[in-house]
C-alpha cells in the first residue's frame, strides 16, 4: 500500500515556518512538494548563528526535508509564467505572501483555478485575506501579542507580558493549515466533478482556536482568563510544580483518589484529615496553605524517584527536565520520532510526523534540498526551460 498522499503534488511558494512546516507534514505522508524559492532563497535558510550553516540553517533543514527546490524570480515575466505553469500541473498551491501579493504576481486563486479547476489554493497570512488588519505584517511573536497569548503566560501577579519560548503560533498554524489542506483534498476526491477549493488560514484565527480552552470559557461565562503560572487547568493546588531535593516535579493530582495516593506516596495522609484539605472545594479555597504544608514533604524527595513512584500509583507526575534531558529519555528514543537524513556532507536527525501507522505511514529518507537543486529537473519534467537557457 502506498503512503496516504502518494501522487499528490503541492506547489509550495511559502517561506519561513508556518507554510513550510505545513507542507512538511504533507511531505511526510507521501506528497511531492515543489518548493519554489526566490533567487536568494527562503529566508529561513539563514536563521542560524553558525556561519558555516548559512544557506542550510538548522530550522530550515527540519521543515524542508524531502522537498524539491526550484528557483524562480517572480519579478520577471519569465519567472511568473513558469510559476503559473508549475501550479497548473499541481494539485495544491500554498503561499504565505502578504494579502494581495499573489494576485499582483498573477498567482491569485481565481486565475489559477481558471486554468486548473481542480486546484486547491491555500493562503496563509497573519490576519487573513479580509478585515481591517489584513494588510498588517506579522510574525509569530506579534500574533502572540495581538491575540492575548502573552498575557496568559507567566505567574499570577506578574503583569509583564511573556512570549512562549518557541514559535508556538507558527507551529499550530502549520498544523491547522495541513489539516485544512487534507480536508480539502478529501472533499475534492469525494466530489464527482473534482472541484477545487480556496483556503484562507490566519495566524491570528489559529491562535484563538489554539486558546479555545480558555477563550471558549470566557465567551460563555464572561470572565477573562488570568495567568495561572504552573497551576493546571483544573485549578487544583495539587496540580502544580513543586521543588524537590534535586530539582522540580510537576504533579497532576486532580481527582480525589489521585490526591489520596499522592499524600500516601509523600507520607502525609494526615493532611486529608484537616477539613481545609479534605475535599476538592476545600483544597482550592485553601490552596496556599495546602501547598505550604506539602512543601517540606516534596523537599525531601528525589524528583525522578518520586516520578516513578507516583506513576506506579496512578498519579500523573513528571520531573521538570531540560530539552537535552528529555531527548535522552528511552521513551523518546524508542518511538521512532526522528529520521536520519542526508545533510550536506553528513547526516542530520529531523522530526518525523509525531504519529505512527501500522504500515505505510509517515516518513522518507530524503534531506532538505540545496537552493535550486531541482530547478532543471522539475522544469524539464513540466516542459519548461530554466531561465538561464
Amino acid at each position: 500500500m502506498a503512503q496516504p498522499l502518494a501522487g499528490l503534488r503541492i506547489a509550495d511558494f511559502s517561506h519561513v515556518i508556518a507554510g513550510p512546516l505545513a507542507t512538511q507534514f504533507l511531505c511526510l505522508l507521501g506528497a511531492e512538494i515543489i518548493k519554489v524559492e526566490p533567487p536568494q532563497g527562503d529566508a529561513m535558510r539563514y536563521y542560524t548563528r553558525d556561519p558555516e550553516r548559512r544557506g542550510m540553517a538548522e530550522p530550515f533543514i527540519g521543515a524542508n526535508a524531502g522537498k524539491k527546490s526550484v528557483i524562480l524570480d517572480l519579478k520577471t515575466d519569465e519567472g511568473r509564467a513558469a510559476a503559473q505553469a508549475i501550479v497548473a500541473q499541481s494539485d495544491v498551491f500554498v503561499e504565505n505572501f502578504r494579502p494581495g501579493v499573489a494576485e499582483r504576481l498573477g498567482l491569485g486563486s481565481a486565475s489559477l483555478m481558471e486554468a486548473n479547476p481542480g486546484l486547491i489554493c491555500c493562503s496563509v497570512s497573519g490576519f487573513g485575506q479580509e478585515g481591517p488588519m489584513r494588510d498588517f505584517p506579522a510574525i509569530d511573536q506579534v500574533i502572540q501579542s495581538v491575540s492575548g497569548l502573552m498575557t496568559l503566560t507567566g505567574s499570577p501577579g506578574n503583569e509583564k507580558p511573556l512570549r512562549v519560548g518557541f514559535p508556538i503560533v507558527d507551529t499550530y498554524c502549520a498544523l491547522l493549515t495541513a489539516f485544512a489542506i487534507l480536508a480539502a483534498v478529501t472533499q475534492k476526491r469525494a466530489d464527482p466533478e473534482g472541484k477545487g477549493q480556496v483556503i484562507d488560514v490566519s495566524m491570528l484565527d489559529a491562535t484563538m482556536v489554539m486558546m479555545s480552552s480558555v477563550v471558549g470559557a470566557m465567551l460563555i461565562n464572561g470572565t477573562p482568563p488570568a495567568r495561572s503560572g504552573n497551576r493546571g487547568f483544573s485549578g487544583a493546588p495539587t496540580a502544580d510544580t513543586f521543588a524537590c531535593a534535586d530539582g522540580q516535579i510537576t504533579i497532576g493530582a486532580v481527582q480525589q483518589v489521585q490526591v489520596e495516593r499522592l499524600m500516601a506516596a509523600l507520607g502525609c495522609e494526615a493532611l486529608l484529615e484537616d477539613d481545609r484539605f479534605a475535599t476538592p472545594e476545600a483544597r482550592i479555597e485553601n490552596d496556599t496553605a495546602l501547598q505550604e504544608a506539602l512543601g517540606p514533604y516534596f523537599a525531601k524527595e528525589n524528583s525522578e524517584d518520586l516520578e516513578a513512584r507516583l506513576a506506579a500509583a496512578g498519579v500523573p507526575a513528571g520531573k521538570v527536565r531540560t530539552v537535552t534531558e528529555a531527548l535522552e529519555l528511552e521513551q523518546i528514543k524508542g518511538r521512532g520520532l526522528f529520521m536520519n537524513v542526508p545533510s550536506g556532507d553528513g547526516r542530520a536527525d529531523v522530526f518525523n510526523a509525531g504519529f505512527r501507522f501500522a504500515h505505510d505511514g509517515p516518513g522518507h529518507a530524503r534531506g532538505a534540498p540545496s537552493l535550486g537543486e531541482h530547478t532543471e529537473e522539475v522544469l524539464a519534467a513540466m516542459g519548461l526551460k530554466p531561465a538561464a537557457e
